[in-house]
């Protein structure tokens, strides 16, 4: 029996146990620093309040618990050996597999913005979004008992970042504050709230099609977000966010949704990395010159595919090519 470890329980690395364990000859050994998956692209609908967390996360033991060969390890993992296929934990424990599965995913690149990483709140995990759903509202009921705070900033809310995650907060923020509670504060006057929308590019969703980059600039606009495109983030402080032409916008919120990098872990493997830290592999996830290790997701940056494809049937899909590789 072969044994994979697979490191990281988002997307990829559970989609990778799901598939892996239709085979009754490979065990598999998942480790996650949590035992829940987080739904990433609804967290921006817990921090306003649209969802409850337990509608963004589900738990890893509960969805593989009809697959026998699939272990669920909650630790975190601070190196690994890709000569070695071995990994360590936190709590000073090895995993050692015939197989590596890199899969940890992602964390903020706050791309050495001066005080970003003290004063914006980012939203890539559902304690992030927790946190900036109790900072929404702990200002909501500072500034109706003082509604001097609104010209100090407390309802001007900055969403660093036009991409999805950016565009969707945005939104979303702009209907709570100026629809869902208008009548919930009687005393405090919401059209006053502002949400500010800023990115360095100059189309919101700029890696989408021409179509859907002006539906959301329109779509946004008609609800209320001020948008500031072309212009990056120089600094963010606690009371304010500061833009490279000089503009100082006064806010006590900065909601960073600027761009990922890998996970710490890409720092603790030994090997070079390539764009926003990811582990460079081949067409078929594998990583060059380590036999038997693979990277995937947000880990890895993908090598360009043959255009047109030249792959063999049945290895389309880069999990098809695991499936064989991890066959006995």
């Amino acid at each position: 029996m072969k044994h994979v470890t697979i490191v990281g329980g988002g997307f990829a690395g559970l989609n990778c146990a799901q598939r892996l364990s239709t085979n009754s000859n490979v065990h598999i050994t998942l480790i996650d620093k949590n035992n829940y998956q987080q739904f990433q692209p609804l967290l921006y609908q817990v921090a306003t309040g649209i969802l409850s967390s337990g509608n963004a996360a589900f738990s890893l033991r509960s969805v593989l618990r009809h697959h026998p060969n699939v272990d669920v390890k909650m630790a975190e993992v601070i190196s690994a050996d890709l000569k070695t296929r071995t990994v360590k934990t936190t709590d000073r424990k090895t995993y050692h597999g015939d197989f590596l599965v890199l899969a940890a995913g992602s964390q903020v690149n706050f791309f050495a913005t001066p005080g970003a990483d003290k004063n914006a709140y980012p939203l890539y995990s559902l304690q992030d979004a927790e946190l900036l759903h109790s900072r929404v509202l702990n200002l909501l009921e500072l500034a109706d008992r003082d509604p001097s705070l609104v010209d100090q900033g407390a309802l001007t809310f900055v969403v660093v970042g036009a991409g999805p995650t950016g565009a969707e907060t945005s939104g979303a923020l702009a209907d709570l504050l100026h629809r869902v509670l208008k009548d919930s504060y009687r005393t405090l006057d919401l059209s006053k709230a502002r949400i500010v929308l800023v990115d360095i590019v100059h189309n919101v969703l700029n890696a989408f099609s021409e179509k859907s980059q002006a539906y959301a600039n329109e779509t946004l606009k008609q609800h209320g977000v001020e948008l500031i495109l072309g212009v990056g983030v120089k600094e963010v402080h606690a009371d304010c966010v500061l833009l490279a032409d000089g503009t100082k916008i006064l806010t006590r919120t900065a909601i960073w949704a600027g761009g990922l990098k890998a996970s710490s872990l890409s720092r603790a493997i030994g090997i070079q990395t390539g764009r926003g830290g990811r582990i460079n592999v081949e067409p078929d996830l594998s990583v060059k010159g380590f036999p038997g290790v693979y990277a995937l997701g947000d880990f890895a940056n993908t090598a360009p595919m043959p255009s047109p494809p030249k792959l063999k049937a049945g290895h389309q899909n880069p999990f098809d090519t695991l499936t064989k590789a991890f066959s006995p």
